[in-house]
């Protein structure tokens, strides 16, 4: 399979069935394409859209967010999940206005150094947001490619260098039109070569496609299903911290206690949420959200 044939067929496609999303316009700023990508992670796009907006209003610049506490990042997050993501992106915010005084660097290693920027987000922000020619990889893509070129049905759960390497030579050399790829190829994973459910008939590349021609050989081993929630230290997380992004002040231990009956399992998630820097202990019975007011005393 020749570069400039998958990659047409895909870049064509694209270019008549991608989704109309903000951050996809020619006008929207590295920044705001920087908080797409990190929102975006591991979450749908439809819980993304409002929170995005939501974020760009209040923090429309790097240097905006800087200026904010991690508690206010951490409140504005709301329930997208994962929340040390918001912290990752003030801190990164921080360190785009110390290094790069408030402009989203682009050059790829600046990128990789940013705090909370890894090898997908760094390529992505270079490909979407300065038209670089980069392997962008993620799930959607590790699994296009993996179909495609190697015909085999699932990539694995983690991206390898070989992931890199097998997207990189599928790309244009052209800069601007290889970003163009990236954003085809990752938009066929998310609705025509899907995980579940792929629609064959309908892929642009379903001629040359060498996991098609082989019969779609089903996964040898078993199928990923998606984590469980209910009752997992993750869901008490997330009610802690619901109760915590609603105070003004520290909140005692009693309120807090009342999130969760199962008196371990709530200790455990409390102390994760204060190891991971989300929360910070206020003298020796509340907590609050970390650098929410002025700074913590330190125990003695």
């Amino acid at each position: 399979m020749t570069e400039s044939t998958f990659a047409g067929l895909v870049s064509r496609w694209y270019e008549h069935n991608a989704r109309d999303l903000p951050w996809r316009k020619p006008d929207v700023s590295p920044w705001a394409i920087l908080v797409s990508e990190v929102m975006l992670q591991q979450t749908p796009v439809v819980r993304v859209l409002p929170a995005w907006h939501a974020w760009l209003d209040r923090w429309p610049t790097p240097a905006a967010l800087a200026q904010d506490s991690p508690a206010e990042a951490i409140r504005m997050w709301g329930r997208l999940g994962y929340p040390r993501r918001a912290v990752r992106l003030r801190d990164c915010a921080v360190a785009i206005v110390e290094r790069h005084g408030g402009a989203v660097p682009d050059r790829l290693d600046q990128l990789l150094a940013l705090p909370g920027v890894g090898t997908y987000t760094a390529r992505a922000v270079a490909a979407f947001a300065y038209g670089q020619r980069h392997p962008v990889v993620d799930t959607n893509v590790r699994r296009v490619v993996c179909r495609a070129v190697a015909g085999e049905p699932d990539a694995g759960p983690a991206t390898r260098p070989a992931d890199l390497v097998a997207t990189e030579e599928l790309l244009p050399v052209e800069p601007a039109a290889a970003a163009l790829a990236s954003a085809a190829i990752m938009e066929l994973g998310a609705l025509i070569c899907t995980a579940r459910s792929p629609r064959c008939p309908a892929c642009p590349v379903e001629s040359i496609c060498a996991w098609r021609a082989s019969g779609r050989v089903a996964p040898a081993g078993p199928t990923r299903r998606p984590q469980r929630y209910a009752g997992t230290d993750r869901q008490v997380r997330g009610l802690l911290l619901g109760v915590l992004r609603e105070a003004t002040g520290p909140v005692p231990h009693q309120r807090l206690d009342q999130v969760w009956d199962d008196d371990v399992q709530r200790a455990r998630a409390l102390a994760g949420l204060v190891t991971d820097g989300l929360v910070e202990p206020v003298g020796e019975a509340s907590f609050r959200l970390i650098g929410d007011g002025p700074p913590a005393p330190v125990p003695s």
